[in-house]
């Protein structure tokens, strides 16, 4: 057996317990997700983090003008310092962040599906105070892009509980 063909056995192989596992693509033709793409409207943002979550979510559901749902948020954030030198100066920020939820129907306005998700990311402060705001900047970018991957996860793991409902 030549080495091209080990590798196309042992790939058939391993994807033999997906197989059997009844595994479908989300997105794929009968996928529990394959209507979602395109016809989420996300509730228009108010400030830079629902921006960046706004930016987030349509660059994973798509962009539509014609939605079938419609998904509304309300972000809460919050920072602590971790990091105190013996100057009583602190190097370091954690931020906390949580968004909580609602997707609808877009003609009823029936909600289908509600959550919240959370998660954190940091910053360092001990540069100049532009190296730190620019750092502070991209740490709440990050939690933004973070919290709308994980609506999008939950959307699509709980899809087949709304998408017919």
């Amino acid at each position: 057996m030549s080495w091209s063909d080990r590798r196309q056995f042992l790939s058939l192989l391993a994807a033999l317990p997906l197989a059997a596992c009844g595994f479908r693509p989300a997105y794929g033709p009968g996928g529990a997700a394959a209507g979602m793409l395109d016809s989420v409207s996300v509730e228009a943002p108010e400030d830079r983090n629902g921006f960046d979550l706004v930016e987030r979510l349509e660059e994973r559901l798509g962009r539509t003008k014609s939605p079938v749902y419609r998904l509304s948020y309300r972000i809460e954030t919050g920072e602590t310092g971790l990091g105190i030198t013996p100057e009583d100066t602190t190097t370091r920020f954690n931020i906390d962040g949580s968004v909580a939820f609602v997707l609808r129907d877009a003609a009823t306005g029936r909600e289908l599906t509600a959550g919240k998700v959370a998660t954190f990311t940091a910053y360092s402060a001990t540069g100049t105070a532009v190296s730190t705001e620019t750092a502070r900047a991209a740490a709440y970018q990050r939690l933004m892009r973070l919290l709308a991957d994980q609506i999008v996860t939950r959307l699509l793991a709980t899809s087949t509980e709304w998408r017919d409902a």
